[in-house]
């Protein structure tokens, strides 16, 4: 075993008895990168952010403009689909939660589910009560620094969870879409991309919700 790998595995082991790592997954120090598709290309004159569906007025921003919205940093833990988990990564950007209840959005009482749409008509899908949590964010940096094109720059919805909260939902990082332009506020649910390909609604990390198979 090399100085690294003992190095993680007395990590891990850490994590572990702080019950912080879900059933099935594994620390990695790395962050590695997994999509579907290309890597899209951003210019900052073109850019649009949408919010539409069941609010009072819908709303497009210009990438200056969602520059300027209320900007909040979260220390969360990140756990993939495919079974790695990061921890204590820093996120900065902007909360839904802050853009509702300062009226910035106005969402009406009939919105149920958030659908989040991402270039090249990526698409994931959750419901209100996880979109409004203090552990959902529309991330633009990561640690410090601009999110990478790989992990989404200029963009990206990112869901964790909160060392130390309880009362969360904590649920994998698919469902926070690279490369985001746009949230529909909608009614019923409506399934997104990997969701429709077999990937559980839910994605609760602690039941281990991958696949709609698993219950």
């Amino acid at each position: 075993m090399s100085e690294g790998q003992g190095k993680r595995r007395k990590l891990q082991g850490k994590i572990s008895q702080e019950g912080r790592l879900p059933p099935g997954q594994s620390l990695t120090v790395k962050f590695p990168v997994l999509h579907y598709g290309p890597v899209p290309t951003f210019d900052p004159s073109t850019w649009e952010f949408r919010v539409w569906g069941e609010v009072d007025q819908e709303v497009t921003w210009t990438w200056d403009e969602f520059l300027e919205l209320p900007r909040i940093k979260v220390k969360m833990d990140i756990h993939c689909v495919t079974r790695w988990s990061k921890f204590d990564t820093e996120w900065e950007g902007v909360s839904l939660q802050t853009l509702v209840q300062q009226e910035i959005i106005r969402v009406k009482p009939s919105a149920k589910f958030l659908l989040q749409h991402c270039d090249y008509g990526y698409s994931t899908n959750m419901p209100m009560s996880v979109a409004m949590s203090d552990n959902f964010l529309l991330a633009s940096h990561f640690d410090g620094q601009s999110l990478t094109p790989d992990h989404g720059y200029p963009l990206r919805g990112v869901v964790g969870a909160i060392p130390g909260r309880e009362g969360l939902k904590d649920i994998y990082l698919w469902k926070g879409g690279k490369w985001l332009r746009g949230l529909e506020f909608i009614a019923e649910d409506r399934m997104g991309f990997w969701e429709q390909a077999g990937y559980h609604n839910d994605a609760d990390v602690w039941d281990e919700q991958r696949f709609a198979s698993d219950g």
